[in-house]
């Protein structure tokens, strides 16, 4: 599988975990998904929209990129996130909407990535104003990286309110060998 290929794949995995988490928050009355759990981010609707903060501010940087990702388009007129704990949404539904649409930008943008995309070294600043400049492949891995990290984070917050998220291993996506 090539690293394009790998890329697909966990932008496909991604839209299914976050579909299956939210769904699964659902099940939840609104206060308990406020409720601070003591996790990075405090409550499960914390580490919800840290996940969605994570995904605008590194899209955003993404967009920059001198391949013009017709697909990231919609992320340029995006507010920036002021911090990494900004809570974008109180309201499990509203969030649903905005995760739901921008996990479609993340896979039509795999979609569009080519091979030499992922060789660019992308320039950028990180939240604390800190410049960067790294190869552009390595970025969109650590973007599937976070978000794996921390739905994990978000299975863990579930089970302990006793909510059965069901199978979340990438395996289940990946095809058969013939």
């Amino acid at each position: 599988m090539s690293e394009l290929q790998n890329f697909r794949l966990m932008a496909r995995y991604n839209q299914w975990m976050n579909d299956t988490l939210t769904e699964a928050a659902g099940t939840l009355p609104e206060t308990v998904l406020l409720q601070d759990q003591g996790a990075f981010f405090g409550s499960i609707m914390g580490t919800l929209n840290h996940l969605l903060v994570g995904d605008i501010i590194w899209l955003q940087r993404f967009s920059t990129h001198p391949s013009g990702f017709h697909s990231l388009h919609p992320l340029e007129t995006m507010k920036k996130p002021a911090t990494l704990n900004t809570m974008l949404y109180d309201d499990l539904e509203a969030f649903a909407v905005e995760r739901q649409g921008l996990d479609i930008i993340i896979q039509e943008w795999c979609e569009e990535l080519t091979d030499a995309d992922l060789e660019h070294n992308l320039h950028y600043s990180n939240m604390a104003g800190v410049q960067s400049c790294k190869r552009f492949g390595f970025l969109v891995q650590h973007l599937f990286n976070h978000q794996t990290h921390h739905r994990g984070q978000i299975t863990t917050l579930l089970s302990q309110q006793d909510v059965e998220v069901g199978i979340t291993d990438l395996l289940t996506l990946i095809p058969e060998a013939h």
